[in-house]
């Protein structure tokens, strides 16, 4: 059984004196930098992009290049996407490592792909919070539960993990509690989850709300039951609180002999060597060769798919059902 770790087994002093290098100000790299700050961390926010450096001055951070920011501090906490990340690592922050210091990754991807290996003379950690930069500052703010994905994968120094733990412990990144995975695990089973769950959910929720409206249910009405009234986003989050028997089990009864009577006509052979292929194809590193020749060339393939997904005449209901909707939520209709 993997470790789990929550925040009593951190040690905040293994961070007394460090500064803390975040190199991106993003949504992620800005939510993860107020959180050090919150936690009485000195953060200096290393980015190239003028608009991110002037936004982390606005708000009272130091800024400066990423080169900068990574060679004056021992702890670096790289924040930028994972198609970025490599070049702002091989060209910014790799020439000025020093012996000791802590590469601190908050996604997988380039480590388990391949794209960036680390000097055997340094400390390489993964932090990665679950879930998006907005959860990250609710567990910081209000305590709310964000779980994480913690690894060391290069203990250096010997102390490698008093500061992943320390530093996962002041980002609010413990407040859920911290599985111990590897960075091949954790980039693997986040684009498992993205490429199968989402686009399943995703054409089950277009393909159900066309059905109605061609079969002359309101198109208001079909997408707010579907998913715009936040019920189906309730079931899952319950889920999450509860697990997936525990949210069902919490359901009407009618809504549970639905589901558990209904549930084996989307048992499907097809579907289940769909995921095999979709996990094998993550696993050999096909999508992320795929992915890096998309974003070399200009994501080309990327623009004209969502050109053709902004076509649908669903979205124009969705928009008008989503205006009404709220026009009710802020009082004005």
């Amino acid at each position: 059984m993997p470790a789990f770790f929550t925040e009593a087994d951190a040690d905040p002093s293994a961070l007394a004196g460090l500064a803390v290098a975040l190199l991106g100000y993003g949504e992620l790299g800005s939510a993860a930098a107020y959180n050090l700050r919150e936690s009485g961390l000195t953060v200096i926010i290393g980015t190239d992009d003028t608009y991110q450096a002037d936004a982390a001055r606005m708000a009272g951070f130091e800024a400066t290049s990423a080169a900068d920011a990574a060679v004056r501090s021992p702890i670096i906490v790289l924040a930028e996407p994972d198609e970025r990340l490599p070049s702002v690592y091989f060209e910014q922050v790799a020439p000025g490592l020093h012996v000791g210091d802590t590469l601190v990754f908050l996604s997988g991807y380039c480590l388990a792909f391949g794209y960036i290996e680390p000097p055997p003379f340094v400390d390489t950690v993964l932090i990665a919070p679950r879930g998006n930069s907005d959860a990250l500052r609710r567990a910081r703010q209000v305590g709310a539960h964000a779980p994480c994905f913690i690894a060391v994968e290069q203990d250096s120094s010997g102390k490698a993990w008093q500061r992943a733990l320390a530093l996962a412990r002041a980002l609010g990144a413990l407040r859920g509690g911290a599985l111990e995975v590897t960075a091949q695990q954790e980039a693997e089973l986040r684009l498992f989850a993205q490429q199968t769950l989402l686009p399943a959910l995703h054409y089950l929720l277009v393909a159900a709300a066309e059905l109605l409206i061609r079969e002359g249910y309101p198109p208001e009405a079909s997408l707010l039951e579907l998913y715009l009234s936040g019920e189906l986003a309730r079931l899952l989050s319950e889920s999450a609180q509860h697990g997936l028997s525990g949210a069902l089990e919490r359901m009407a009864q009618t809504a549970q002999y639905g589901v558990l009577s209904r549930l084996e006509r989307f048992t499907d052979v097809k579907l289940s060597r769909l995921l095999e292929n979709a996990l094998d194809e993550i696993r050999q590193g096909k999508f992320a060769q795929e992915w890096l020749s998309e974003y070399a060339n200009g994501a080309p393939r990327l623009a004209a798919l969502r050109a053709k997904r902004a076509t649908l005449a669903l979205w124009r209901h969705e928009t008008r059902t989503r205006q009404m909707r709220d026009s009710a939520t802020h009082g004005d209709g």
